[in-house]
């Protein structure tokens, strides 16, 4: 199975391929490590950030996608255009979208850590997010989510 993990951050949505199949891990090569979203807010960039994203997981034969979810008030919620962003991905048709919680996501790295430093995975130190999110969604795959 192949997740894609995402962190929204303001106009950006950071992402991570994971694949998971026969116990090993394997991060697959990606033409991007992040899709921006323009800051002018019109529906033909909602329109354009949707099918670019769409275009990706097609691509790269995504399973599931997965995003941090982020708070609808107080000190760290999410801005307007990131929950735009949430929402153009939760409706593109043929994806599979599911949101994780702080919370959930910290008991799945707790009952299953990662067993390598991130520094070893090649990726960009702003992807640790994303990547931690395709993880956990693995493990709460194969293991179950505890609850």
């Amino acid at each position: 199975m192949k997740i894609c993990g995402i962190e929204i951050k303001g106009t950006e949505a950071v992402i991570c391929l994971l694949s998971y199949q026969d116990g090993l891990f394997t991060i697959p090569d990606c033409r991007v490590r992040k899709v921006d979203f323009s800051k002018e807010n019109k529906t033909s960039d909602i329109r354009y950030f949707q099918s670019t994203f769409a275009k990706l997981t097609e691509d790269y034969k995504i399973n599931k996608v997965i995003i941090k979810e982020r708070p609808l008030k107080g000190k760290f919620a999410g801005g307007g255009l990131g929950f735009k962003m949430e929402s153009a991905i939760q409706l593109i048709s043929s994806l599979n979208v599911e949101l994780m919680s702080a919370t959930a996501l910290k008991e799945s790295l707790k009952r299953n850590p990662v067993t390598v430093s991130f520094g070893e995975t090649g990726l960009k130190i702003f992807q640790q997010n994303a990547f931690e999110i395709a993880y956990a969604a693995h493990m709460n795959e194969v293991y179950g989510s505890g609850e």
